[in-house]
């Protein structure tokens, strides 16, 4: 009798390829047109100047420059103030 059960009859027996998620150029770096800066699943961070989003949510350089973290204030669906991170390219 077996003591392990086959990958037909399991049913948690797969698991799903890693999705490369987060930062891919720092702040203070260098880009080129259309290198991505953070791939990301919602807007956890927002674009600001000279940095475009596509339907990922993935944040891109619109033009050559260097990346820089700011922060924005923004008001939440209840009420609340939140603070938000914004990626600009200057």
């Amino acid at each position: 009798m077996a003591h392990k059960k086959s990958a037909g009859t399991t049913k948690n027996g797969r698991d799903s390829n890693p999705k490369y998620l987060g930062i891919k150029l720092s702040p203070g770096s260098q880009t080129k047109v259309g290198s991505v800066i953070v791939r990301q699943r919602g807007t956890d961070i927002l674009p600001g100047k000279n940095v475009g989003m596509g339907k990922d949510h993935t944040l891109f350089a619109l033009k050559v420059g260097k990346v820089e973290l700011g922060y924005k204030r923004k008001l939440h669906f209840n009420g609340k103030t939140l603070k938000k991170k914004v990626i600009s390219v200057n």
